[in-house]
């Protein structure tokens, strides 16, 4: 499999075996089961309907009729969550009903991470994109965290384009490349990755194996000898 669905479970350290600290992110991945499958025969496409974090029997009863259905044709524990995930041709061998868990990042060193940030609601050109605000000197009455002159003359007469501006912000779906996995809890169902997510603890995040490789590299500049 690509990847999997799981939850942000909170931020922790652990400490390398050179004593080094490295804060991590705990991501509870799955266990997700395989409610359908989509053939390039038949849909175009080669994919994986995946269901995560099951109901408790008191709320099966909020769950709608055409998914319940979907359920009881497959035979697997009712869901919240229905996410598709990409197959490649190596997944030939997944039926509907199928278990998986966090070991398919086994032998994984990266992944990347995509869920939604922390909502904020509508905010002010300070808090939504970092502007400093006017001085608050002598002169100013309540103007010190506003916007600013954003109109025109009488060419163009208008507010162009783009203008940053108060708004809604955050609740954006945020993808983070090249997590390094630091540590694998199969028994639990746990991975701790190096790092920050985005989003709220308690979230849905959908990690998947990094394509891209891991390169850090700091080019410091020679300096140059200066003329006597």
């Amino acid at each position: 499999m690509k990847g999997l669905l799981g939850r942000k479970a909170g931020m922790t350290q652990v400490f390398s075996e050179t004593g080094d600290e490295i804060p991590v992110t705990v991501l509870e991945m799955g266990p997700c089961f395989v409610t359908q499958l989509k053939t390039p025969e038949k849909d175009g496409y080669s994919a994986a309907q995946l269901a995560f974090d099951p109901f408790t029997k008191k709320d099966q009863g909020k769950m709608p009729k055409p998914r319940r259905g979907l359920f009881e044709k497959t035979k697997v524990q009712p869901s919240k969550v229905l996410r598709e995930m990409k197959l490649s041709p190596e997944d030939e061998g997944l039926n509907v009903g199928d278990e998986i868990k966090v070991d398919i990042f086994q032998n994984v060193s990266h992944v990347s991470v995509t869920s939604l940030s922390k909502g904020r609601g509508f905010a002010g050109v300070v808090k939504r994109h970092g502007f400093s605000g006017a001085p608050m000197s002598h002169g100013a009455h309540e103007q010190f965290r506003h916007v600013g002159s954003v109109g025109m003359h009488s060419m163009p007469a208008r507010v162009l384009k783009g203008q940053k501006l108060p708004g809604h912000y955050g609740c954006e779906r945020v993808k983070v490349l090249n997590l390094a996995v630091v540590r694998l809890f199969a028994d639990r169902n746990l991975m701790l990755v190096e790092g920050s997510v985005p989003g709220p603890n308690g979230g849905l995040v959908i990690v998947e194996k990094s394509s891209r490789a891991k390169i850090r590299v700091a080019q410091v500049a020679p300096k140059k000898k200066g003329k006597k």
